[in-house]
């Protein structure tokens, strides 16, 4: 019985750490077009925009725990804005990368999704991506975002465990492009909703009372990291 549970244990890790076959190039393109389509027209991005939450606020949560502050909960609204909350010191390293983490997040995400599907490990980021789900799913603190969680890493187990390795190529590079393209709006959006008098407590705020550096100049930090992931990212993914 050990044995065979080993066994299968064995398989199974062999099954997600393989390499897998890239897609045709024609492949990577059109899910290049539907995250293009689902980013740029303004309506479906008011819906699209969650998944960017996820992201936003997962790291937020995420580099909060690895810089030993205590997650307390997650919150996603709605009107696609969302809140990490968090225990600790209320300034020092700690605090900077926490409320840094949000905005570079998707983009550092889409990046290493891209690495990842550069590597032909396409099982393995589509797997990884769903354990980061269930555990963010744990510290859900409403409803809308307990919902959220649900459909997201619902698709994912659904795609990792019934669909064939042409779907979860496509969905696995979907899901990158996205990252990668719709990591670069929120900032700008930002940056508008500021210049309109509005946000006053937004991210880029927070670091600038935190640090004493201009909030301009952490709009800079977003652009280039979200910016330069879409390139490098992309160039990796086109390259495969």
């Amino acid at each position: 019985m050990d044995s065979t549970a080993t066994a299968s244990l064995a398989s199974l890790w062999d099954e997600v750490s393989g390499t897998q076959p890239d897609p045709d190039l024609w492949v990577v393109i059109a899910t290049l077009g539907a995250a293009l389509a689902v980013v740029v027209p303004h309506g479906l991005w008011r819906i699209s925009r969650n998944a960017i939450t996820i992201a936003h606020e997962g790291g937020h949560g995420l580099v909060a725990l690895l810089t030993g502050r205590t997650l307390t909960g997650i919150r996603l609204h709605s009107d696609t804005s969302g809140l990490t909350v968090s225990r600790g010191k209320p300034h020092g390293i700690g605090m900077i990368l926490t409320a840094a983490a949000g905005y570079t997040a998707p983009p550092l995400l889409g990046l290493g999704g891209a690495a990842l599907l550069g590597a032909g490990r396409i099982t393995l980021l589509l797997w990884a991506a769903t354990v980061l789900l269930l555990a963010m799913l744990v510290m859900i603190r409403n409803a809308y975002g307990a919902l959220t969680m649900l459909v997201t890493g619902g698709l994912f187990v659904l795609v990792s465990w019934l669909a064939g390795p042409q779907v979860q190529a496509a969905f696995a590079y979907a899901v990158v492009w996205f990252l990668l393209i719709g990591g670069v709006r929120p900032a700008f959006e930002l940056q508008a909703k500021r210049a309109r008098g509005g946000a006053g407590d937004s991210d880029a705020d927070q670091l600038s009372r935190l640090t004493h550096v201009p909030a301009g100049l952490w709009f800079f930090l977003f652009h280039a990291v979200s910016l330069c992931s879409l390139i490098g990212g992309g160039r990796w993914m086109l390259e495969t």
